[in-house]
């Protein structure tokens, strides 16, 4: 893990844990310990893992890629949704590449292979006087399980990438993920928002297709999603003209 972090011109620390509750709560202290920019920290096995909206994420052990990268960007709150965009792009394009599966996201935070989720970013953050004090990037892979390894009632929504038959490489994501997310997903480079936001509109399955999203205040959004707009909302043309959701649960209907 520390020699994927290297490759990819890392210089903070990286650090490994055989078993945690949860890669993002493990560097989310240490970021309040000080820990640096682009720090790493990976685990072989999640008792805790979470997922978007409170929900937990079950690992096989040994059998996922578990990573979150600490970032420290000087940004407002309403561009933390940039970062997760970034990670999501970054994420796709390299699980292409090292595992030889052809990955895209459904907005705005899961990764699939066809409709089948194949990973996730979760995205957490503090924020200090008006800024971004630090965000910590998790991203959970599915690499080695077989469909016998996941629960009965996701065996049909879920999948992994021996699954796919592609080459279930941790070692060779993780350098591709990191080394994409230094490149592209980098907050301080110039031109973030416009490289991070073109990444991801090329990966994003959600454009095109009929959805339905379900907001935080329980209201639906249905219709056809039309694309990402520049500050990382699906825009959503509706039978009462166009809608942005900035936060909500998505359903690709067709």
């Amino acid at each position: 893990m520390a020699r994927a972090a290297k490759s990819a011109g890392i210089e903070a620390p990286s650090h490994y844990l055989e078993v945690t509750g949860s890669t993002n709560t493990e560097l989310l202290a240490l970021a309040e310990q000080g820990a640096p920019a682009w720090t790493v920290l990976a685990a072989g096995h999640q008792v805790e893992g979470r997922g978007r909206l409170d929900r937990t994420w079950e690992s096989k052990p040994g059998a996922s890629l578990l990573v979150s990268v600490l970032l420290r960007p000087d940004l407002p709150p309403t561009d933390s949704s940039l970062v997760t965009l970034a990670a999501g792009a970054c994420m796709a394009m390299s699980c292409s590449v090292a595992c030889g599966v052809d990955v895209r996201c459904k907005w705005p935070n899961d990764l699939l292979v066809a409709d089948r989720k194949l990973g996730g970013v979760l995205t957490e953050a503090k924020v200090e006087r008006g800024r971004l004090a630090h965000v910590v990037v998790g991203v959970g892979m599915n690499l080695e399980q077989r469909a016998e390894d996941f629960p009965p009632e996701l065996r049909g929504s879920a999948t992994s990438v021996a699954n796919e038959g592609g080459r279930p490489d941790g070692p060779a994501l993780l350098f591709e993920f990191l080394l994409r997310l230094t490149r592209f997903g980098d907050p301080s480079r110039p031109g973030f928002r416009e490289t991070v936001l073109d990444m991801y509109r090329r990966v994003c399955q959600t454009i095109g297709r009929t959805v339905r999203a379900t907001t935080a205040t329980g209201r639906h959004v249905e219709g056809r999603a039309t694309g990402v707009g520049d500050w990382g909302q699906l825009v959503v043309e509706t039978d009462r003209g166009p809608e942005e959701v900035t936060f909500g649960e998505i359903t690709h209907l067709r």
